[in-house]
């Protein structure tokens, strides 16, 4: 089907995930735009070739040539704006997280089953070859069982007054990283069964997390670790380790829209490195939308939960 977009949002990432993209293609179009700020919204869409602006979200989602919304608002306003464009009886494309809490996503699972929608999470980093390549060497049990995986991100300080330094607008490092976290572990291994927890002092501006750790743990004694962090530089590495081997792959997210070339580093009895070729990871983003078979839903249950026991051992 051919994507007639509307952006909810004139930001950075929609111009890097959506409007790049699209302008080289024949299949997906930017039909418009809006913001908070019309006159940002205006400048937006002179920046980008964009035909239409809308004066403000509710116009645009009720835009009948729009058969697709794109939103990337600050986390909190995700949920409202996806269930009022899924309502309207378009497909949505949401910014990660693509909401805060179980109780959200109910009703956004909701409004897309009533209204016959897809509603996606837009993780860039969903499908790569290199998470196909980790499920087949655990299934194979080609370095025996698995034991751990740890994941590392740490990402550049937010400027001042981002959304990202606000807690009631769903800041802090584990909104921001929660979802690369959990959709690594769900393709290689899977989430059933997994119970999470974790642990912030949430000391940052205004009480957010500038560090989190959090752990899903399973029954048969696998775990698998989150330690992400605001600091000096971009890092976001995932390690698995089996029992005669690690395997490594780093810099799996790159803040960059040009084609990135992936390695993962095996050590064991001897060292090696396979190799994928680049990938442009927002235009495979677009060519997996309403194609990949995703359960945001467990993802969801297991942040929302991680994120609500850091809170709880906080004012305990």
């Amino acid at each position: 089907m051919r994507l007639d977009i509307g952006l909810i949002g004139a930001t950075g990432i929609a111009e890097r995930a959506i409007v790049g993209p699209a302008s080289r293609r024949d299949d997906v179009h930017v039909l418009a735009v809006a913001a908070s700020d019309p006159v940002r919204a205006r400048e937006f869409a002179a920046r980008n070739g964009i035909k239409r602006v809308h004066e403000n979200y509710d116009a645009l989602v009720r835009d009948p040539d729009i058969n697709v919304v794109y939103v990337s608002l600050h986390n909190s306003a995700h949920h409202e704006w996806a269930v009022r464009a899924a309502s309207q009886g378009k497909h949505v494309v949401v910014e990660k997280p693509l909401c805060l809490t179980t109780e959200e996503f109910a009703s956004l699972e909701s409004a897309a089953s009533t209204h016959g929608v897809h509603v996606v999470e837009a993780i860039p980093t969903a499908g790569h070859p290199w998470q196909a390549a980790v499920r087949e060497i655990v299934s194979a049990g080609e370095f025996g069982a698995l034991q751990r995986i740890h994941t590392r991100i740490q990402f550049l300080p937010p400027t001042a007054g981002s959304y990202r330094t606000r807690p009631e607008l769903g800041g802090g490092i584990f909104f921001d990283s929660a979802s690369y976290w959990l959709q690594a572990v769900q393709s290689t291994i899977g989430l059933d069964g997994a119970i999470g927890t974790g642990e912030s002092a949430f000391d940052g501006p205004n009480g957010t997390d500038t560090a989190f750790q959090a752990e899903l743990n399973w029954k048969d004694g696998r775990e698998a670790t989150l330690d992400c962090s605001i600091g000096g530089k971009h890092i976001a590495e995932v390690e698995f380790l089996f029992t005669t081997a690690s395997v490594r792959v780093r810099n799996l997210l790159r803040p960059v829209a040009a084609p990135l070339p992936l390695n993962l580093s095996i050590k064991g009895s001897k060292n090696e490195i396979r190799s994928f070729p680049p990938i442009a990871y927002y235009e495979a983003q677009l060519d997996r939308l309403f194609t990949v078979q995703d359960k945001p839903a467990e993802r969801i249950a297991l942040m929302a939960g991680i994120y609500a026991t850091a809170r709880g051992a906080l004012v305990r």
